[in-house]
């Protein structure tokens, strides 16, 4: 009995005990600290990467004083506490949020850089962060968005501590932009679809002036118009490419485009040939010269 009786108490020990460290932390977000504690008790939070608690206290904050001196605050940190903990789609709400309320305010920038940080990261997930992917090979609507944002952030704030960081970022979205464009044509190249794919590479051309993603659209042009009978504008776009990329890898030292798929027609292996088909089929035209122009400037 009394070994039972030692065993009770024990386990009950235990509970309060666990009780004890688990609710440790509510306590100290208890709604009746005052707001000066609260405060420091977010930034201590933020400062030891507790994200998910920071968030938790900067709300508890600004429900329980509205009106204080720390609300405003409050709800600008309450973006970067989101961003940091990976709440991507909360970060982006919050900054809306403060710029409507603050239009005004000396640090609405900020709100600006972060709603643009936010949405490009929004389709990032865990595997993401530690394994290189290509991006551009993914859905972009994010990378639009952020675009724009930071688009906002330079017109609106040229002088802004931010504004120099939100430019290179918009050069490696709108390089990210132009490569998915050259992802999707070699896509519909493979589909059999030459209109599509040769839109896409003008639509690169036309809109992405200045990106390495060009060299690839005025191929993709010259391939899609091949296969589309349309001679004319295959060999105008192969001019171009000539002219201002005479070292691409799809043409020849005389400026002439290379490819299985040339202005005689299809070219085929003999095994090809011999076979009627069955081996060494013909590849479907690719292009993707990243390697070779991504790092000019």
């Amino acid at each position: 009995m009394l070994l039972r009786s030692l065993k009770i108490t024990t386990a009950l020990l235990l509970a309060v005990l666990l009780f004890g460290c688990a609710s440790q932390d509510d306590e100290e977000l208890s709604a009746d600290s005052g707001e000066q504690q609260m405060y420091e008790n977010a930034q201590r939070y933020l400062r030891n990467k507790s994200f998910d608690l920071g968030v938790r206290s900067l709300q508890l904050l600004e429900s329980r004083y509205p009106f204080g001196k720390y609300a405003e605050q409050a709800q600008l940190e309450l973006i970067y506490a989101h961003y940091s903990a990976f709440q991507h789609e909360a970060a982006v709400e919050a900054a809306d949020r403060f710029i409507r309320l603050h239009p005004q305010h000396p640090s609405v920038d900020y709100a600006y850089y972060m709603k643009g940080l936010a949405a490009y990261s929004a389709k990032s997930d865990v595997f993401a962060r530690f394994l290189p992917t290509d991006v551009s090979s993914r859905d972009t609507s994010h990378a639009r968005e952020a675009f724009a944002e930071f688009s906002q952030l330079v017109s609106r704030f040229p002088a802004s501590p931010y504004a120099a960081d939100a430019k290179a970022r918009m050069v490696h979205l709108r390089n990210l932009l132009a490569r998915h464009e050259i992802i999707v044509a070699n896509y519909y190249f493979r589909r059999g679809a030459y209109l599509a794919a040769a839109n896409r590479g003008r639509y690169v051309v036309e809109n992405f002036q200045r990106t390495p993603a060009v060299p690839d659209g005025l191929a993709v042009m010259a391939q899609g118009y091949i296969l589309l009978g349309m001679s004319d504008l295959a060999e105008d776009a192969i001019e171009v490419l000539a002219l201002n990329y005479p070292d691409y890898p799809a043409l020849d030292k005389d400026g002439n485009f290379k490819s299985r798929y040339s202005l005689e027609g299809m070219q085929r292996s003999w095994i090809n040939k011999a076979t009627l088909g069955l081996f060494d089929p013909t590849p479907p035209p690719q292009f993707d010269s990243r390697e070779l122009y991504e790092n000019v400037r």
